[in-house]
């Protein structure tokens, strides 16, 4: 079997690509055709640099999600004869239905480098969303009180966000994945903490929504705090007997670490918002109704400040990608074989004088969803502004 020309590369890298290429058009035809009735979501296809950041992000995450599909080899297996392999080259000897090539190359442990970098946006996308969004609940279950009530709770709770945003991000983050601190427990104690708040948060929030209507209120309370706990249960300390929550200690390490770090930010911003909030005549009217004041929090005050909110999430999500890829290139990521993107940068690194493909693929693909993140949240907030 022949090696791949460039053109021979690219021609087969995108038919590899065939189910994200689909899945982008019937995202892009229906969001268009019904953008009018999506409310902002809608309104970002009216805003070209938000379209593109967008095309950016979603072609990452049906990547992952059609991972499977996509790769040509096994992103951990290693090949006789591929190491440092160039990009296009046969495979030497291939099995029987094998694929015949190393699309993108081969890495120093003859690993394939295309394969590695789509999985890769599996293990980023896993992470990255979902401890984002662990964040914002507790700095937004923080905050609110914070900025409402104000007085010694917002002066404590601002004095303990400070303290964690007084350390350097990346040291902070650093410190908390080591093996040294790993072995003291405390990043099980954080987990312990950091995974009540969606049941508290949850909890509150329906029971100010329904408190008028117990029956209701005790079914939804109840079923959020027991899924809610059974959840708790699995993730924090691993004593799900079904295993339906269940968290490698790696990946446990790293997703509490990346909340610990982000959350700060998020109560800080959701302050500043409330305080602004709280003096609108809508929050007013809620209060002499004699609405509670979770319920003017939360159902009054919360959906008012969306706009910012929701920018600031596809922006942290950029931060926290940068994070898990800086944490990877540390050799502190989710595990040493792992193919996330900062660990296969920090393998392909050594040799990048030499075959920078093995470093230059992960690291494009990195820029490419932070910057799609980027465009995303300015598209978001142009829309947002409009409102």
């Amino acid at each position: 079997m022949d090696d791949l020309s460039w053109t021979g590369i690219f021609t087969h890298g995108f038919i590899r690509f065939w189910p994200v290429w689909l899945a982008l058009v019937l995202t892009f035809a229906v969001s268009i055709r019904y953008r009018r009735r999506l409310a902002l979501y809608g309104k970002l296809f009216d805003s070209t640099v938000g379209m593109i950041g967008f095309a950016f992000v979603m072609f990452w995450v049906f990547t992952a999600l059609f991972a499977g599909m996509i790769i040509t080899h096994d992103p951990l297996v290693q090949l006789s004869g591929m190491k440092n392999a160039l990009p296009g080259a046969a495979v030497k000897s291939p099995a029987e239905g094998s694929y015949p090539w190393y699309l993108l190359g081969g890495d120093n442990l003859a690993r394939d480098v295309f394969s590695r970098m789509v999985m890769g946006a599996r293990e980023v996308l896993k992470i990255a969303p979902a401890a984002t969004v662990f964040a914002f609940i507790m700095g937004i279950t923080l905050g609110l009180p914070a900025g409402y009530f104000g007085g010694r709770l917002d002066t404590f709770l601002s004095f303990l966000a400070n303290l964690v945003l007084a350390f350097p991000v990346i040291l902070l983050f650093y410190l908390l994945v080591t093996p040294e601190i790993v072995e003291t427990g405390i990043p099980m104690y954080f987990a312990a903490v950091l995974f009540l708040f969606p049941v508290i948060f949850f909890s509150v929030l329906l029971n100010s929504r329904f408190h008028p209507n117990p029956p209701r209120r005790n079914l939804y309370v109840g079923a959020v705090l027991v899924i809610g706990l059974w959840a708790y249960l699995g993730l924090a300390f691993n004593l799900d007997p079904t295993g339906v929550f269940a968290m490698d200690p790696n990946l446990l390490n790293v997703f509490v670490s990346v909340v610990f770090v982000n959350a700060p930010g998020v109560f800080r911003i959701v302050r500043g918002l409330v305080m602004d909030i709280k003096a609108r005549d809508y929050v007013a009217a809620g209060q002499t109704r004699g609405e509670g004041p979770w319920y003017i929090m939360l159902w009054e005050i919360l959906p008012n400040a969306r706009g910012p909110l929701i920018v600031d999430f596809c922006l942290r999500i950029g931060y926290t990608t940068i994070l898990l890829g800086t944490l990877g290139f540390f050799g502190l990521g989710v595990s040493p074989e792992s193919p996330d993107w900062g660990s296969t940068i920090d393998d392909g690194r050594k040799l990048l004088s030499i075959y920078p493909h093995a470093a230059l693929v992960p690291a494009l693909a990195l820029m490419s969803l932070v910057l799609g993140l980027n465009l995303l949240a300015d598209g978001l907030r142009e829309e947002s502004l409009r409102d």
